[in-house]
């Protein structure tokens, strides 16, 4: 299996940090990505410190990742810090783009006619949104103010997303569409669940060390429960990427279940 993107995520929020919030956004794009055939190699999670989140864009770009998505931090307070330690992480100045003004303002007007915002126009905080870093372009936010940003390096593309979970994914299932169906392409991930009539890890060890070296494409994974609450456990078999997936997964599947059925263990479904 061939595997057609791999991306980071950094996920920036002092209020992540503290659990005041729960991040559902990486949770989000980790399953975009991997239902398209990518693949997350790592999420970070840091503080509106702008040094911390440009050294963390800068380690990332140095791993060449395809991917790096930002989340957070692009609104109009001095705390949303996230498009100029970008810019410092990928070595370039922040300049007002006039796309992205023009955007700030239009949306700001709309709301302010559905009345949904108490002014329209611009100020010098709602400006401030405008200002990417020199080679970015805004991407277009349907559902709020903040523009998100598209930068293209050598071979890393930095996307930056707003951290309210409806922004982010109207940016990403509206404005980035076509630039993502490029890196995917046909790309995509299937899964199969088997439910085994035993709740001990270690008594199926043998089996699934077996199955996870002879199928490194595909993920295998034994989901243990709390001891005591279900007799039973579900083992979940995952393969994302292009090309035949169908038919690797099935023989697997058919492995599996025959070395547990080897072993003395029922089947409970698959």
């Amino acid at each position: 299996m061939k595997k057609t993107a791999e991306v980071e995520v950094i996920i920036v929020g002092n209020e992540i940090l503290t659990g005041d919030i729960l991040d559902t956004n990486s949770n989000w794009l980790c399953r975009h990505v991997h239902g398209r055939g990518g693949v997350v190699t790592r999420v970070t999670v840091v503080p509106d410190e702008h040094g911390i989140v440009a050294a963390s864009v800068r380690e990332a770009v140095t791993r060449k990742v395809d991917i790096l998505f930002t989340s957070g931090g692009l609104g109009p307070t001095s705390d949303d810090i996230t498009l100029q330690a970008v810019a410092e992480g990928t070595d370039r100045e922040v300049v007002l783009h006039d796309q992205a003004l023009e955007q700030v303002r239009q949306q700001y007007d709309h709301f302010f006619e559905q009345g949904i915002m108490s002014q329209g126009g611009l100020n010098p905080a709602r400006q401030k949104m405008a200002c990417l870093p020199r080679g970015g372009e805004p991407l277009f936010n349907p559902a709020g103010t903040a523009p998100g940003m598209y930068l293209q390096l050598e071979q890393t593309a930095v996307i930056s997303v707003p951290g309210v979970p409806s922004e982010l994914k109207a940016i990403i299932e509206h404005s980035l569409g076509p630039f993502l169906d490029q890196i995917f392409g046909k790309g995509g991930a299937l899964s199969r669940c088997v439910a085994v009539a035993c709740n001990d890890e270690s008594l199926l060890e043998p089996v699934l060390t077996r199955i996870v070296e002879k199928y490194p494409e595909i993920y295998t994974k034994s989901l243990a429960a709390t001891i005591g609450e279900n007799p039973d456990m579900d083992i979940t078999m995952t393969i994302s990427g292009i090309g035949e997936k169908e038919i690797i997964l099935e023989k697997a599947v058919q492995e599996l279940c025959e070395g547990i059925v080897g072993l003395g263990f029922s089947i409970i479904r698959k």
